[in-house]
């Protein structure tokens, strides 16, 4: 499913956030709740530098929907992101019953930008969303902000030049 033309403001949110984390000393992930009528909901950027590393605006958002909305409103939402999510939050979005996934960068491109940095792999294996949860529509990666988000990580990975 492409990605429309409308949906470019969502995803530049997210990079700000994804951006905010940054500054914040944090890795640059950022998330965006949208509701079926395009109302923001929710929005969040990662907070693992707290220690917990399961912190993910992704994982977040997923709580907050479970906590605010109905099932019908869930499904009806989309979660918007700066980087497709990973089988935990992939797996908690499924569980809530959110509805579709759009993302600026795919897992398998941060993984390959990561390798080039040399970053050590994670100890969690990169899965597409649709490996996680079958039934979820994703859409992206959305390659005009691609490289906003891949300069990030490596300002991140390789100081804040």
């Amino acid at each position: 499913m492409p990605v429309n033309d409308d949906e470019l403001p969502y995803l530049r949110r997210c990079v700000e956030l994804a951006a905010e984390a940054l500054e914040s000393g944090d890795e640059p992930f950022g998330s965006v709740l949208v509701a079926g009528d395009g109302t923001v909901l929710a929005e969040d950027h990662n907070r693992v530098a707290s220690g917990d590393r399961t912190r993910h605006p992704e994982f977040e958002l997923a709580r907050w929907s479970a906590a605010h909305l109905s099932p019908a409103e869930r499904a009806a939402a989309t979660v918007y992101t700066s980087g497709e999510h990973c089988p935990m939050c992939a797996a908690a979005h499924a569980w809530v019953g959110l509805g579709r996934i759009v993302y600026v960068a795919s897992s398998e491109q941060l993984v390959s930008w990561l390798t080039e940095l040399g970053v050590p792999s994670s100890p969690v294996r990169p899965l597409p969303v649709a490996e996680v949860a079958p039934g979820v529509t994703v859409a992206g990666p959305v390659p005009e902000l691609a490289d906003e988000v891949r300069e990030l990580h490596r300002r991140f990975h390789r100081g804040r030049d």
